[in-house]
C-alpha cells in the first residue's frame, strides 16, 4: 500500500466539503433543503463584467498562457481600487499580485514564510484554512482567543504574555469572519506596532469589507504598515464572482516578490477573459455597492427574524455576509444544527468549525433568496 504524506495526518477534509455531501444526499432523496450554511453569492456580477468576459474570448491572445503577475491593466485597476476606496497608494509593478482567489494566497504566503517548527498566530474563532494551511506546511498553529466582550478584537496584553519566539505570521481578518465584527479605531495601528516589535508578518484577510459596511478600511492605510503587513482581498463577495476565482495580495514589493516565487511555480497565469472581467468589476461605481447592499439589508432583516424565532441573540452592528448568532445558554452548536437539518431541512453552520470559541454560536449566510428566508422562518413558526 502506498503511504500518504505525513502532512495529511495533520488535517482533515474541509468541513463544508464533507457536510455539503450530506446536504446533497438529502436533496437527492427529495428533502426541501434550504442552505444558509455557506457564503457563496447567488446574485449576478455586474453586466459589464460578463460582457468583458465574453468579449475576451475573441482576443487573439485569449487562449495563450498569461503572465504570472496578471495583465498590467489588471494590476493598474487593483491599484486604482485601493486608491479610490482605501486611500492606499500601490505600485502596479511591485506591490500587487493577482491571485486565483484569495484562499490560494493563504497557502502561498505560508509557503513563502513558514518553515517547519515556525509558528503562526491564528484567531479563535477564525477561518479554518489558516490552521489547516499552517499544519500542511509543517508549522505550528498558535491560537489567540477572541470574544464578544472585547468585540472580537485581539487582546494585546494576553498576546504579549504568549511565547512569540517562533511566530512568523499573524492572521487577521476584519470585518471578522465568522462574527462580522468591524475593526476598532485603533486595532490596525496596534497590529502594525505589534508586528514591528516582534518581527511578525501581519496578514489582513479582507474580503468582506464592502458588504453591509459603511466604513471600508485597509490595514495598509496605517503609516509604516507595508514594512510588516500584507493584505488579501477578493472579488468573490464584493462582485458576486466567487466561481471566477479572482483575488489579490498587496503590500511591499519585497513581500510580494517572495510570494511570487511560490505562486509562479504553482500555476501559469489567470485566464485572459477573467482578468478583463475583473478589471471592469474593480472600476465599478459606488452605485454597485449601494444596490448590492440594499439586497443584503433586506435579507439580513429576515435572518434576524429567523434568529429571533430560534431564541438567538446577535449584534446588529456587525458587517459582512453572515449573521453570527448566540444560541440560548446550554445548547451546543453541532447537535443543534444537525437537529435543524433533520427536522426543519435547514442547513446552518455550527460555530465550532471556526474554533473552540465558536461553541454556543451558529452562523447564517445571507446567500439565500428572500423566498427561501421567508420559508425558513415559516418552518419554525
Amino acid at each position: 500500500m502506498i503511504e500518504v504524506a505525513n502532512r495529511l495526518q495533520t488535517v482533515e477534509e474541509y468541513y463544508f466539503s464533507k457536510k455539503l455531501r450530506e446536504v446533497a444526499a438529502l436533496v437527492a432523496s427529495g428533502k426541501p433543503i434550504i442552505n444558509l450554511g455557506i457564503g457563496s453569492p447567488d446574485l449576478q456580477p455586474p453586466k459589464k463584467v460578463i460582457d468583458a468576459l465574453v468579449e475576451g474570448f475573441s482576443s487573439p491572445v485569449a487562449h495563450k498562457y498569461q503572465s504570472y503577475q496578471g495583465l498590467p491593466e489588471l494590476r493598474e485597476a487593483i491599484c486604482g481600487f485601493y486608491k479610490n476606496h482605501f486611500s492606499v497608494s500601490l505600485s502596479p509593478l511591485t506591490e500587487v499580485l493577482p491571485l486565483m482567489g484569495s484562499k490560494e494566497g493563504i497557502m502561498h504566503i505560508s509557503m513563502a514564510y513558514l518553515n517547519e517548527g515556525d509558528a503562526a498566530l491564528i484567531p479563535n474563532p477564525g477561518y479554518p484554512t489558516y490552521q489547516s494551511v499552517t499544519k500542511l506546511v509543517g508549522a505550528e498553529p498558535v491560537f489567540y482567543e477572541l470574544n464578544a466582550a472585547n468585540n472580537w478584537q485581539p487582546d494585546f496584553e494576553a498576546l504579549e504574555k504568549q511565547d512569540l519566539s517562533n511566530v512568523k505570521i499573524m492572521w487577521v481578518n476584519y470585518p471578522h469572519m465568522p462574527t462580522g465584527a468591524l475593526p476598532s479605531a485603533s486595532v490596525y495601528k496596534d497590529l502594525v506596532a505589534f508586528g514591528k516589535k516582534h518581527n511578525i508578518l501581519i496578514v489582513n484577510d479582507n474580503p468582506y469589507t464592502f458588504i453591509l459596511n459603511d466604513d471600508p478600511r485597509s490595514i495598509l492605510s496605517v503609516e509604516g504598515a507595508k514594512e510588516v503587513c500584507l493584505e488579501l482581498n477578493s472579488l468573490s463577495k464584493t462582485f458576486n464572482m466567487a466561481g471566477w476565482r479572482v483575488g489579490m495580495v498587496v503590500g511591499d514589493g519585497k513581500h510580494i516578490s517572495n510570494v511570487l516565487k511560490v505562486k509562479s511555480n504553482m500555476d501559469s497565469g489567470m485566464f485572459y477573459g477573467i482578468q478583463k472581467g475583473a478589471i471592469e468589476a474593480l472600476n465599478c461605481s459606488g452605485m454597485w455597492f449601494s444596490t448590492l447592499n440594499s439586497v443584503y439589508k433586506k435579507r439580513r432583516d429576515l435572518v434576524w427574524q429567523l434568529a429571533d424565532t430560534l431564541n438567538c441573540t446577535y449584534d446588529k452592528d456587525a458587517a459582512g455576509l453572515f449573521v453570527w448568532a448566540k444560541l440560548p445558554e446550554g445548547i451546543e452548536a453541532e447537535p443543534f444544527i444537525d437537529k435543524v437539518l433533520k427536522e426543519n431541512h435547514l442547513f446552518i453552520t455550527p460555530g465550532t468549525i471556526f474554533g473552540s470559541k465558536g461553541e454556543g454560536y451558529i452562523r447564517f449566510s445571507l446567500c439565500g433568496s428572500t423566498e427561501d428566508l421567508e420559508e425558513a422562518i415559516a418552518r419554525f413558526k
